[in-house]
């Protein structure tokens, strides 16, 4: 398991009965988790006395309950700097989980010792980028959601990146890398962080089992001579790393050698020591 156990602004307090009790910074949140499957004791008072609670409906969705947190507030991790606060669907706009894959990616671009050209699809608002900018990469960051680009660009100016190499892209992501193939354009990373189900700007229907396998192979074909590496990560319920790493082996180690790593994400949970799984990625990392 990636553990992302670096974070000073977030903490994960406790977890149990298919929730989690969140530290984002001086705000605490209680937030639904399907993988919090067993009981706690819920000692910590913050329980109770959490700023926020996002409280699932019986007919689907939810809302979330709120006493006493602003509309956004800031975040850091290491030198990196996020917006966040409470959306749609229980979510903040950002995965803290995803900070082993930041740590990941600034690696790989900072050791590569030369220009690295990235491509971030799925790039909902921007910590992938963010962090690939800081290495010094050069970025194209797509997502079909114009809120979400624009939340992203919002990060970028927050860590003084506004003039920093990246191209902001709301589009469909497939039909966005079909037009860089036929256009000859090539990337030395790839980012992907594909949703379980999503609908592009024009309603195109994006579902993760029906399309994932062809997807991998189409964006194969957009890295360059020279790759570095190739970043998948996913929350569909289902999908194991062990199945993204066997597509991964598939495409790109037969494609260009190197080697996959899978693991589930994870977080450390304080009140246990223990870890709790918090989604899947798979790594290809090139020879070079």
């Amino acid at each position: 398991m990636w553990i992302s156990d670096k974070w000073r602004d977030y903490e994960l307090l406790d977890c149990g009965g298919g929730e989690r009790l969140e530290r984002w910074g001086s705000y605490t949140l209680v937030r639904p988790d399907p993988q919090a499957l067993w009981d706690t004791a819920r000692t910590d008072p913050r329980w109770s006395r959490c700023d926020a609670r996002y409280v699932r409906s019986e007919s689907g969705g939810g809302r979330w309950e709120r006493k006493n947190v602003p509309e956004r507030w800031s975040v850091g991790y290491g030198d990196l700097n996020f917006s966040v606060g409470p959306m749609n669907f229980k979510h903040t706009g950002l995965f803290p989980e995803q900070a082993a894959n930041w740590d990941f990616i600034r690696g790989q671009i900072a050791g590569a010792g030369r220009p690295v050209s990235v491509l971030n699809l799925f790039a909902y608002t921007g910590a992938a980028t963010l962090a690939a900018l800081k290495a010094g990469a050069e970025v194209c960051h797509v997502d079909a959601a114009k809120g979400m680009v624009n939340w992203a660009r919002e990060n970028a100016a927050r860590n003084e990146l506004e003039n920093a190499p990246v191209r902001w892209i709301v589009d469909d992501c497939a039909k966005f890398a079909g037009r860089e193939l036929r256009r000859g354009r090539r990337y030395d990373a790839l980012i992907m962080d594909p949703p379980s189900y999503g609908r592009g700007p024009a309603g195109e229907v994006w579902k993760i089992e029906d399309g994932l396998w062809g997807f991998l192979k189409m964006v194969s074909g957009l890295l360059s001579d020279e790759p570095l590496f190739v970043l998948i990560s996913s929350y569909t319920a289902g999908l194991s790393p062990s199945a993204i790493g066997y597509m991964a082996e598939q495409i790109f180690h037969r494609r260009g050698g190197g080697r996959c790593e899978s693991q589930e994400l994870g977080l450390p949970v304080t009140a246990t020591g223990l870890a709790l799984p918090a989604g899947a990625a798979c790594r290809w990392i090139s020879n070079g």
